[in-house]
């Protein structure tokens, strides 16, 4: 496969932002999804962007970003709750793989953040390990009420700056990548109704909070 040039964090950022206006305008242009981009990666792999987001099903990155094969390294879980295996995935991504930007996804109408208020309010918590993740949203709750956030937007605008500020401060490999320019980390929230995704955080990059992505 031939060098291709690794974008810089802003370019990679700038490659989503388009995609997602492209989603939100109904006019996407599909790119990298026909089977010469098939055949072009089969050797090996050079995604733009790790994005780590919600397993929501209404979030499906290369849709609403319109991007193709190769262009995303995607890691779900519900509620965008870390664990051992997501923190090594996305070191993978950075690391292994060279993405110069590292893209946390929350959306509105969130079911985890949800369930968190929730418990918090009437103690019932989900069984099984539900309850772990609802268990891991729990501290962006009670971090937003602790500073007067109580409108859902708000927690979750909380809920997806913890996200990134957790990996950052768990993950020294990320750490250090975006202390030294190499890579950035973006928060991002997701609005169902109108497929637009608004920076409510920015690590490495020069992106002002509620702008449109």
């Amino acid at each position: 496969m031939a060098e291709i040039k690794t974008p810089t964090p802003m370019e990679a950022f700038e490659l989503l932002l388009a995609g997602n206006q492209r989603f939100v305008a109904g006019a996407p242009d599909h790119p990298n999804q026909d089977a010469t981009r098939r055949a072009e990666i089969a050797p090996g792999q050079r995604p733009f962007a790790v994005l780590f987001g919600c397993s929501d099903s209404r979030l499906a990155a290369e849709i609403i970003f319109d991007r193709g094969l190769g262009d995303l390294f995607v890691v779900r879980t519900a509620g965008h709750v870390m664990g051992a295996e997501v923190l090594g995935s996305i070191e993978y991504g950075v690391d292994v793989l060279d993405c110069p930007l590292v893209v946390v996804l929350g959306h509105d109408s969130c079911g985890a953040v949800g369930a968190a208020c929730a418990a918090l309010e009437d103690g019932m918590t989900p069984a099984g390990y539900v309850r772990d993740v609802v268990e891991r949203v729990t501290p962006s709750v009670l971090a937003a009420r602790a500073a007067g956030r109580v409108e859902a937007d708000e927690i979750l605008a909380e809920h997806i700056r913890h996200t990134v500020d957790l990996l950052l401060d768990r993950s020294r490999v990320l750490a250090e990548r975006v202390g030294a320019g190499q890579a950035a980390v973006v928060g991002l929230c997701y609005r169902l109704a109108d497929g637009s995704a608004q920076v409510v955080a920015a690590r490495g990059l020069e992106v002002t909070a509620g702008s449109a992505a």
